[in-house]
């Protein structure tokens, strides 16, 4: 590494929104040195959220989402190469098209990809699809646009509740099957599950839960799928919302602590290596990121969230040009929205850390709320539906660790620690679809076995 942190060559891996914004963060930051993009896809940094939301209702089309450049970052982008390896001796990262980049400090942003149908075969029928890119956007939107008779969602999580409501803006006859007892349930808890659950039965949506898809029929193009109750679905599309994967793949020999949950590394957005040793010149930031959190148990937190990717990067950025009394924590409090069958579903903090909720605002009745999440007596998450103004106050209890049931304050209620109910977060294993943050322990992924 170069004595001026200023000067050398930086790479980052994931032509991503958080490699785009390291690049410019580096370069705001006063980095002159040499500055190489890799990203997989062909195309420059896009915006991923509108895919399931403006895209498939035919208000912005996929090629239209490129991400705006804050700064000219003066990189060489590298696109359509995949990174198929990281020699951390050599420090040098493989491309698969032969050659390798040599790095002083290296910034892994390479993110999430859609989790496939298990069964190849039926996953390749016509009419099947997954949400995760430009291409798969395009695709979707007009197949949709086509109006076919029946979609089948399979996944009950945000991606599948936000695409089951595009369908049924348009007009669309939509069965969504989830696994787990409700939509949502994974990300919310309980309670709110329930409301999402009637939600998308009274605007129209055949909605099965407790059940699992077992087959995808067809003969070249999809006509259906069989269900685990024995029923069968007769649906034209066919969209598989299972989720996401980590693409950490190609760093499985390079000795850093990755693994499906993503790569571990410090509140600095340092990587480790598969021995718990933090590096100094390999960093991490956005969705294939696990980092700790003081306010959550010191757990490794893994993170799908559009503001999280950003204020990474920026710190990933910060930390890579700066010694090491100057560097500083990601510690960033978890916020996420989605807007679905015309409510505004806004958290903040990590709902499934939790033990017990109240609904400090509103009511689940009225379909306007401020739900608090505690765990062990204190706030640890804050969930609102169609009244996100009072976020920031709840933002403040969980960043000051204030008391649960919380005190006197925005809530319009008298709140009493006999009224908490259970959060009922369930066990992931038993879903469709995952958090959109993830508690995924303390330790790396890799294990060692000590000869």
């Amino acid at each position: 590494m170069p004595g001026d942190l200023k000067e050398g060559r930086i790479v980052i891996v994931g032509a991503s929104l958080a490699g785009l914004r390291a690049a410019e963060a580096l370069r705001k930051e006063g980095f002159a040195g040499s500055l190489t993009v890799v990203g997989d896809e062909p195309h420059a940094p896009y915006d991923r959220p509108p895919l399931s939301k403006q895209v498939l209702l035919g208000q912005a089309t996929a090629d239209t989402l490129e991400l705006p450049m804050r700064q000219d970052p003066h990189a060489e982008w590298r696109l359509g190469v995949r990174a198929t390896g990281v020699d951390l001796l050599a420090k040098r990262v493989m491309l698969a098209d032969g050659e390798s980049l040599p790095y002083d400090r290296l910034l892994i942003a390479t993110g999430t990809r859609a989790r496939p149908w298990p069964n190849p075969e039926e996953g390749a029928l016509d009419g099947v699809f997954t949400l995760r890119t430009r291409e798969d956007g395009a695709g979707l939107a007009e197949r949709l646009a086509a109006r076919p008779e029946r979609v089948l969602v399979i996944g009950g999580g945000f991606t599948g509740s936000e695409i089951a409501s595009a369908c049924r803006e348009l007009g669309l006859e939509v069965t969504v099957a989830e696994r787990g007892p409700a939509p949502l349930v994974g990300a919310l808890g309980g309670t709110l599950s329930k409301l999402a659950a009637a939600m998308q039965r009274n605007h129209g949506v055949d909605l099965r839960t407790g059940v699992t898809v077992t087959a995808l029929n067809g003969n070249g193009s999809f006509t259906g799928a069989q269900l685990s109750d024995g029923s069968r679905v007769e649906a034209d599309v066919c969209v598989v919302a299972l989720g996401a994967i980590r693409n950490v793949e190609w760093l499985t020999e390079s000795g850093l602590a990755a693994g499906p949950r993503g790569i571990a590394c410090d509140a600095g957005c340092r990587a480790f290596n598969m021995y718990g040793i933090v590096t100094d010149d390999v960093f991490v930031a956005g969705d294939v990121s696990r980092f700790p959190h003081p306010l959550f148990g010191y757990q490794m937190l893994s993170l799908e969230h559009w503001g999280n990717a950003v204020e990474q990067a920026e710190v990933a950025a910060h930390n890579m040009v700066s010694p090491g009394p100057l560097q500083r924590p990601h510690l960033a409090i978890p916020v996420f929205w989605s807007t679905q069958f015309g409510l505004n579903i806004k958290s903040v903090g990590v709902p499934t850390y939790s033990d017990h909720v109240v609904i400090a605002q509103g009511s689940l009745e009225a379909r306007r709320l401020a739900m608090v999440y505690g765990y062990k007596g204190r706030v640890t998450a804050a969930v609102t539906v169609d009244m996100a103004k009072v976020l920031d106050y709840y933002r403040h209890l969980i960043e000051t660790a204030a008391p649960f049931p919380p005190p006197s304050g925005a809530q319009d209620r008298a709140i009493a620690a006999d009224i908490s109910i259970p959060s009922a977060v369930p066990d992931p294993s038993v879903l469709s679809h995952g958090p959109t943050v993830a508690l995924t322990g303390h330790l790396p992924d890799r294990r060692l076995t000590v000869v």
